[in-house]
């Protein structure tokens, strides 16, 4: 079968996409670093532990919702750990499993980092769209991803008697 090459608007559509996902990618690590010494990536497991039951999750789970290779997350929980933010523990029940938890020392780095995160997302992305911009692309990105969602399996929740730490993650 021949391919089925981009026409002109899929290709402008196709290119101003990576453009924007790179750019924003590069603002928001650029915001945190300067702002919160913690790259992005680190950013989303702070947030994704926060999320988390008892701000813990399974380092294949975590790995799995952050889009990252176990080596990858692996080598930044370790980063993590060095700054008293996360800890890893032995899972109670499988012997080959390990436990990312948020301490609260990370939890109150993430807390720190969040007004600005968020604060930088908005200017890039949601200040310059309506309401009704804002819904579509919801929609198209919630019809993208599924086709390319990974497996799914447990995911972060909202931990019992944390509400309202939702707020903190972007």
């Amino acid at each position: 079968m021949p391919p089925r090459w981009l026409n002109g608007e899929e290709q402008q559509a196709w290119r101003a996409f990576l453009t924007f996902v790179a750019r924003l990618d590069d603002h928001l690590d650029r915001q945190l670093q300067r702002d919160s010494g913690m790259p992005h990536a680190y950013y989303q497991v702070l947030a994704m532990l926060s999320e988390a039951p008892e701000r813990t999750l399974r380092m294949s789970d975590l790995a799995r919702i952050t889009l990252s290779s176990p080596s990858r997350l692996s080598h930044a929980v370790a980063r993590l750990e060095e700054n008293g933010w996360v800890r890893r523990e032995r899972h109670p029940t499988d012997r080959r499993g390990a436990l990312a938890v948020l301490t609260d020392r990370g939890f109150e780095a993430l807390r720190r980092a969040a007004p600005g995160h968020v604060a930088a997302v908005r200017e890039v992305m949601f200040d310059r769209l309506t309401p009704e911009q804002v819904r579509r692309l919801r929609s198209l990105f919630s019809t993208l991803t599924e086709e390319t969602a990974p497996t799914p399996g447990p995911g972060p929740a909202a931990p019992a008697g944390r509400a309202g730490h939702a707020e903190l993650t972007t």
